[in-house]
């Protein structure tokens, strides 16, 4: 592991040499591959660098328990018991930072709610849904962009879909892909009877146009139309909406919230474009045999994965057989100990 580490730390300071160059200013696509090829770097040669520092520190402490003062040789063996401790955390982010990455792992996300069983009750809990990974979001210093959102008249969400960017969303977030059951008693059932309704959640990497080649003349239809809503300046008065078809797959893109219909045509491209890059690498994975069935999930929509009982304020994440009594502070965005479980049991499963 440490020489495969000692020659990423070597390249990198080469490409570091390198980017010091004044006249490197000069070739833009050098400039762009090398920053590239360092940011793939980075994150690994830095905790390289830390655990080098670390023994570094440990080795000199480990001289000072021999010290003819007492009270130096007490620190020494206190700052000793605090280095190992970084130390076995760094070689274990070495070890998963080594692990064989997936290419989509730098990708932003198209995050896509729809309510399933249930009517208004599943639609008011992909609302809260929403909210949820809007806090999460928050929480990990993260972008949230709504891009298309169907709400009923009672506050609740029929679809959503928005993107979330920032640092390592995909690999934090792809295993939120399927069935999120909810039981609780709805606000409009009197005899306080408990329900249960569903919400779909997909989780998909942003595809960008180096990723998927459409042809706009051949392969989509565009169709605009006036924007259905409540109302209001340019909504329901201009043909805004756009209606997007990919011919080839039959995939349908609908956007209509914003007042341009130049806006919505792009944000449905952005919908499009990851969902048939979707498509392409569930198709992949498949012709690749069944590689991860029966391990954390094979991350297909209709696959339930999660229950949020309000009653006893428990969620369980069935793919872990994980439960936790703290549904109040998972829906306000609190998500850190159920993904993170599940990312560390795809990496344990990876090192198998």
């Amino acid at each position: 592991m440490f020489d495969r580490l000692e020659e990423m730390a070597s390249r990198y300071q080469e490409l570091e040499e390198f980017l010091a160059r004044p006249k490197l200013a000069l070739t833009p696509t050098q400039l762009r591959e090398t920053g590239q090829e360092m940011g793939v770097l980075r994150e690994t040669v830095e905790a390289y660098r830390r655990w080098k520092q670390t023994q570094q520190a440990l080795r000199e402490n480990e001289e000072l328990l021999s010290d003819a003062d007492s009270g130096i040789r007490e620190l020494a063996s206190t700052e000793l018991a605090t280095l190992k401790a970084e130390l076995a955390e760094i070689e274990a982010e070495l070890k998963r930072l080594l692990l064989p990455q997936d290419p989509d792992d730098d990708k932003n996300v198209v995050l896509e709610l729809r309510a399933g069983t249930g009517g208004e009750e599943a639609a008011l809990f992909a609302g809260d849904l929403l909210r949820m990974y809007t806090r999460f979001a928050e929480r990990q210093d993260w972008k949230v962009e709504l891009l298309s959102l169907s709400s009923t008249g009672t506050g609740g969400v029929k679809e959503a879909i928005a993107t979330i960017m920032g640092k390592r969303v995909y690999p934090r977030l792809r295993h939120e892909s399927g069935v999120h059951r909810v039981q609780r008693v709805p606000v409009t059932e009197s005899a306080g009877r408990i329900h249960t309704s569903t919400v779909t959640v997909a989780v998909l990497p942003e595809a960008e146009e180096v990723d998927l080649q459409i042809n706009q003349e051949r392969d989509l239809r565009v169709d605009v139309f006036r924007s259905s809503g409540p109302g209001g300046q340019s909504v329901n008065t201009t043909d805004s909406a756009v209606r997007i078809t990919h011919l080839p797959s039959g995939l349908v893109v609908t956007c209509q919230d914003e007042k341009s219909q130049h806006k919505n045509k792009a944000r449905a491209l952005r919908i499009l474009r990851s969902r048939l890059y979707d498509q392409e690498q569930r198709r992949q994975r498949e012709e690749r045999a069944q590689e991860r069935r029966g391990q954390i999930g094979t991350g297909e929509r209709s696959e339930r994965i999660r229950t949020y009982n309000f009653p006893q304020n428990r969620v369980t994440d069935h793919r872990m057989n994980l439960t936790l009594h703290k549904l109040d502070r998972i829906l306000e965005g609190e998500l850190e100990e159920l993904v993170e479980q599940a990312a560390d049991r795809l990496q344990a499963e990876a090192r198998a």
